[in-house]
Order: C-alpha cells, then sequence, then structure tokens
C-alpha cells in the first residue's frame, strides 16, 4: 500500500473506531438510580430542615414571649414591693403617731381628772351662806337649772367670771355690773352675783342666790342699802330663771 493510500484511508479508520467506541458506552442506570436517591434525600432533609428552622423561629417567638411576660411580672413585683415598702413606712408612722397621740390622751385625762378634782374642791369651798341669801327648791336637774341660770344672767348683762360645775353642783361667781335701766336694778346701783346650786334627789336643785347690791350716789361715792333691797334684787334673778326653765325650749 502507498502512503498516499495510507493517508487518505487514515481519517475514515477514525471515524469508524470513534463510532464503535460510541456504540460502546457503559450502563449509567445505576449510578442514575444513586443520583435520583441521593437528590431524594437531599430534598427529604431540605423539607426536615425547614421545618426545624420554622419550628425554631416559633420556639423562639415562644421564648421571647416569654421573657418580655417574666420582665413584666418582675417589674410588678418590683413595684409591688416598693409599695409594700411604703405601705409599711406608713403603718409605722401611724403606729408612732397613734402611740404619741395615747401618750397625750392619757396626759391630757390625767389632767382632767386633777382639774376635775380641783372643781370638786373648789365647789365644796365656794358656798352660799344660805342664811344671807335667797334660796328655792327646783323640780329641774341640775344641768337645766344651770343653763338656765347662766341664760338669765346674760340675758341681764351679767358675765360670768367664774364657772364651776361637777355632777352634784355648780357655783357661777359673775363681774360686777353697774345697772341700766332696762336691767333687774334701777339705774345707779351696781351688783354682782354668786349664784350656787345643789342636786337634791328626785331631779330636784336647790338655787342660793347671793347679791353683793350697792347704790352710786354723787361723786362715785358707795351707799349701803339695806338687807331688803338686797333680798329684792336675789328674788329677781330667781324669778329670771323660773322664766328661763319655764320657755319651750327647756320643757
Amino acid at each position: 500500500m502507498t502512503k498516499a493510500l495510507q493517508r487518505s484511508l487514515a481519517p475514515l479508520f477514525s471515524l469508524a473506531i470513534l463510532s464503535w467506541c460510541v456504540g460502546c458506552t457503559p450502563d449509567e442506570s445505576p449510578f442514575r438510580q444513586e443520583n435520583e436517591g441521593l437528590r431524594k434525600q437531599l430534598a427529604k432533609q431540605e423539607s426536615v430542615m425547614n421545618s426545624l428552622q420554622d419550628g425554631n423561629k416559633v420556639m423562639q417567638q415562644q421564648i421571647d414571649l416569654l421573657n418580655q411576660e417574666l420582665r413584666d411580672a418582675k417589674k410588678q413585683t418590683e413595684h409591688a414591693q416598693a409599695e409594700a415598702k411604703t405601705f409599711q413606712a406608713e403603718v409605722k408612722a401611724l403606729g408612732t403617731k397613734l402611740e404619741s397621740q395615747l401618750a397625750e390622751s392619757k396626759k391630757l385625762s390625767g389632767e382632767i381628772q386633777r382639774t376635775a378634782a380641783k372643781a370638786a374642791q373648789a365647789t365644796d369651798n365656794i358656798r352660799v351662806e344660805e342664811k344671807a341669801s335667797q334660796v328655792e327648791d327646783l323640780p329641774r336637774p341640775l344641768a337645766a337649772v344651770g343653763k338656765a341660770a347662766e341664760e338669765a344672767l346674760a340675758r341681764n348683762g351679767y358675765h360670768v367670771r367664774v364657772s364651776v360645775k361637777t355632777e352634784q353642783k355648780a357655783v357661777f361667781v359673775t363681774e360686777r355690773k353697774v345697772s341700766t335701766p332696762a336691767s333687774l336694778e334701777m339705774s345707779g346701783f351696781r351688783n354682782q352675783y354668786v349664784v350656787s346650786l345643789q342636786a337634791l334627789p328626785s331631779n330636784v336643785t336647790r338655787l342660793s342666790v347671793k347679791a353683793d347690791f350697792e347704790k352710786l350716789v354723787q361723786g362715785g361715792r358707795v351707799s349701803p342699802v339695806n338687807a331688803e333691797e338686797t333680798a329684792d334684787i336675789e328674788r329677781r334673778l330667781i324669778v329670771e330663771i323660773g322664766k328661763a326653765l319655764s320657755s319651750p325650749s327647756k320643757l
């Protein structure tokens, strides 16, 4: 064979060899099945991963919500504790104030008892001499007669300077007053009353009235008055007290 012929047949021979190789390609079906199985496993794993991620998101939301609730609960607890401390402080302050008031109350109670004792002693010491005064027993309790006496004195312009009252006795001493025409006395006189009350059985009160009655003459001098004039002015006050007792407000 000549070299020229060999060169012309060479391409054909190469093409025949290539065609034979292509026709002899090995079977790829096992690899294809394995790849398909791997792809399915990968897809399944991706689905599981997506589910896990979704679950993690929901779980994280729940955790965030619980954390917020815990923070809110902590704030509420701290607020309640602060209020409790404030309340305890207020209670303690009120307790201290109450103790102080109780101590003050005991002190005042002691003072009131001492004052009442002194008043009772003073009432026993201040007595109206019944022989030198007008006396009348009134069928009314001591408190009612005492109130009527104060009203009668005030209505006639007498200011009570000393007032001592207990459950059984009462004494009123007025300031000295210069009489006016519309008073119990005639103009040109001056007077001072000492009124004594004593409780008797069956709601009866003994009323004693003593007057220090004087007459003013020219130059500011004082002229004595007789016993009848003094008794008359004492009886006038008793009548005024009786009027006060018989008023509708005393019935």
